[in-house]
């Protein structure tokens, strides 16, 4: 059942909400282990989860704010809010994680003995379920409302589920040496584990800054969704004689179309106007929140030339209407 604009920003706004609850216990209970057993790498984790917890706050605003109708002072709506708040995340993605190397570093070159090791590993076991419950229904929300803000939050927190499995990993390391290797040094292990964490961040705000940024300068829909409209269009052929001029860009959620049709120059204005209707009413049904600019023009025979874009009559009509759309 397709939801209405008010339910989806309602979605929207309440998951959005259960990532920012999550994120803040998480960047409480690493902070207070990474700092009991002296372990850069949990420091680090908090760190990461700290950046999920401003991203998610972003994303929670950003929602509300993309959610709000058109006004006076923006009539093309408030989409692209999404789009500044996924680009800001990714930005502050990459400068967590140089700090985290930075601490690594340091560490590698001065080790320090690590305190309880199971305590950060109980901590990491429950990052990983409590991040994998959110991330599942950040995904969820953000695909079925087609939200960049969403997605940009629930890959956040499924790289952090990568990143939490590794330091887990990197502290097992270090607690099962102490039984089995106990006169081997693995304190480096540590320090390690976050310079991983630290380039898995990395991988995913670069992601994300393209997924994010490319709206931000009106890029066209993918092919894929292109290709699709086209196909729309082309299917109230040969009413429509032709079509050229197709544009589409896209700000958050919304999706924006605009194109030009040809139609018999003898066509009423009104029987024009109910073609380009049933075309974005086509369209809306595939794709809910597009709004569709269409401009019709006369297919013009004097004007015709041959080798014309977007004619849609095969060659047996255009010998009947002695006609070759207009370039």
């Amino acid at each position: 059942m397709e939801l209405n604009d008010a339910e989806k920003n309602k979605r929207k706004s309440n998951v959005a909400l259960l990532s920012v609850i999550s994120n803040t216990s998480l960047v409480i209970l690493k902070l207070v282990a990474g700092t009991l057993i002296g372990s850069v790498s949990v420091i680090s984790e908090a760190i990461h989860s700290g950046v999920d917890l401003l991203a998610a706050i972003i994303a929670f605003f950003a929602v509300r704010k993309s959610g709000k109708p058109a006004d006076e002072d923006h009539p093309f709506g408030h989409g692209k809010v999404e789009n500044i708040s996924g680009t800001v995340e990714a930005l502050l993605i990459f400068l967590a994680a140089g700090w985290i190397i930075f601490e690594a570093v340091k560490k590698l070159r001065n080790p320090e003995p690590l305190g309880d090791a199971w305590l950060g590993i109980v901590v990491m076991l429950i990052s990983v379920m409590a991040n994998i419950i959110v991330s599942k229904n950040l995904f969820k929300v953000g695909k079925e409302t087609d939200s960049i803000a969403l997605m940009a939050d629930a890959w956040h927190l499924r790289t952090d589920v990568y990143t939490s499995l590794g330091v887990f990993g990197g502290l097992a390391i270090i607690f099962a040496g102490g039984f089995v290797l106990p006169g081997v040094d693995l304190r480096w292990v540590d320090p390690v584990a976050a310079i991983g964490v630290a380039l898995l961040i990395v991988r995913a705000a670069y992601h994300l800054t393209v997924e994010s940024a490319r709206d931000l300068v009106d890029v066209g829909l993918p092919s894929e969704e292109v290709d699709d409209m086209r196909r729309h269009i082309k299917a109230f052929a040969p009413t429509i004689r032709g079509f050229h001029r197709l544009r589409t860009r896209k700000a958050g959620p919304s999706r924006f179309v605009e194109f030009h049709i040809r139609v018999d120059a003898s066509m009423s204005v009104d029987e024009s106007h109910r073609i380009a209707d049933m075309i974005t009413c086509s369209i809306k049904q595939h794709y809910p929140g597009t709004t569709v600019t269409i401009h019709i023009e006369p297919c013009n025979c004097a004007m015709a030339k041959e080798g014309s874009c977007g004619c849609l009559l095969s060659e047996q009509e255009k010998r009947e209407l002695k006609i070759i759309c207009e370039v």
